[in-house]
């Protein structure tokens, strides 16, 4: 099985290329400016994963057609910047963030929702951006927020799309195994099984957390 990944120019790509790797799959990484929709149409991928990039939307070339095109169809996975292309396809807004966050370790409290299921809410996760979005599509469910309020994830309501602001591959962020694999065990549309996937290591273990905070968006979720 195939998983399509493009590139967005990143150094984080190939930590992304890596994670994947550990369910033994098959991935293509392709620059987001030398590869057509139907060049990845041919490919015929199971996933898509949208990297993280230097720069903002308007600059990830064929990511955003990639979502339009394959969404309705096929489970996709947009990273940092690629949460920010997905959020605009639906309409959305990319802002500048209240404070720049680059390599830096904070919460994350979610609702439980998606690929964050079985995950402990809230986890510690790795920071990378000065940019953060604002829905502006019913069809745009926010499932995870940052202390102070700043979007860390989302899914479509309907379709397997799902995105994240911080970077699960990131060796600062906890349970990205875990993550990883909610994604790829997601069903195809209209699919009434899905795929079961296990790590090639047997080692799949997560860091504890440090002490936090226990503050949390999401009522009820937390004990």
């Amino acid at each position: 099985m195939r998983l399509v990944m493009i590139d967005n120019y990143d150094s984080f790509t190939y930590n992304l290329v890596q994670l994947f790797y550990e369910f033994d799959l098959e991935v293509a990484v392709l620059r987001n400016d030398r590869v057509s929709i139907e060049e990845i149409e041919t490919m015929e991928p199971r996933w898509i994963c949208i990297s993280p990039g230097p720069k903002d939307p308007r600059h990830s070339g064929i990511s955003r057609e990639t979502v339009r095109r394959f969404a309705p169809r096929v489970p996709i996975l947009g990273v940092c910047l690629g949460m920010q292309v997905i959020n605009e396809v639906f309409g959305g807004k990319t802002l500048k963030a209240p404070v720049p966050v680059h390599g830096k370790r904070t919460r994350v409290d979610h609702n439980g929702r998606g690929i964050l299921s079985g995950i402990p809410s809230p986890f510690l996760a790795a920071r990378y951006h000065s940019l953060c979005i604002q829905p502006r599509s019913e069809d745009i469910i926010v499932t995870a927020y940052s202390p102070d309020g700043v979007i860390m994830a989302i899914e479509h309501q309907l379709w397997p799309l799902f995105g994240v602001q911080f970077h699960p591959e990131s060796f600062m962020s906890e349970h990205g195994i875990e993550i990883a694999r909610n994604f790829l065990e997601q069903p195809l549309p209209g699919a009434m099984d899905h795929v079961e996937v296990t790590p090639l290591t047997s080692d799949s273990t997560t860091r504890r957390p440090h002490a936090v905070a226990r503050h949390c968006p999401f009522p009820g979720r937390m004990t």
